[in-house]
């Protein structure tokens, strides 16, 4: 079965390919169209309305089964107010560029200490109008993980810019030099896998019938 995979990032197109290639699925990203595809408006307060708001956009553009992600990023020693939840790149109603996105995370944990994080995801699938699945689970969450405000000597991941900073709480090791195995893991968590799973069961079942 094909499924849309509802982003342009072809950082989490590949991470998410590679997680799923046990799957009887085959995923394709957005550019991979060679159409022109309006950018969809992300105004949720939390990334399952995010992740909906992108899903439903994209199947009406398209009209085949897609589905979207979105991630919040959590500190646990920040006022709330500076809290990013799904606004990681938007601050102060500007969208920051990667570069711009690691001096002020660099310059919060400059501020704070190591800040204690973790990214809250989740997950729709549009199949058609009647059938949308959907998900925020906690296995879906990524493991705690430290931001420091010191860049890694590499600077920038594109794609994912605040691996930069990131640092694996377990091993002690940067982002950067975990097993690029480790690293897909933490991109699409293994919640993410057991959507999918029970989506093929449910499949299966309905063309049984």
């Amino acid at each position: 079965m094909r499924l849309i995979f509802g982003t342009g990032n072809p950082a989490k197109l590949s991470a998410m390919k590679k997680r799923l290639s046990g799957f009887d699925l085959e995923i394709v990203g957005l550019k991979d169209l060679n159409i022109e595809i309006p950018e969809v408006p992300e105004t949720g307060s939390t990334p399952l309305e995010n992740a909906y708001q992108k899903a439903t956009a994209y199947y009406k553009i398209l009209m085949e089964p897609v589905f979207s992600c979105d991630s919040g990023l959590y500190f646990d020693q920040v006022p709330d107010e500076i809290q990013p939840g799904v606004h990681v790149r938007n601050v102060n109603g500007r969208t920051l560029t990667d570069d711009e996105m690691i001096e002020y995370y660099s310059g919060l944990a400059e501020k704070y200490g190591d800040l204690t994080a973790r990214y809250r995801n989740a997950i729709c699938l549009v199949v058609d109008d009647q059938h949308i699945y959907q998900a925020m689970e906690e296995s879906m969450a990524s493991e705690p993980f430290l931001l420091k405000a010191k860049p890694h000597v590499n600077r920038i991941k594109k794609g994912f810019p605040l691996d930069s900073l990131s640092v694996d709480i377990k091993t002690g090791k940067h982002f950067y030099d975990l097993d690029k195995s480790v690293l897909d893991t933490v991109a699409v968590e293994d919640g993410f896998l057991e959507f999918f799973r029970k989506f093929i069961i449910t499949q299966k079942r309905s063309m049984e019938r």
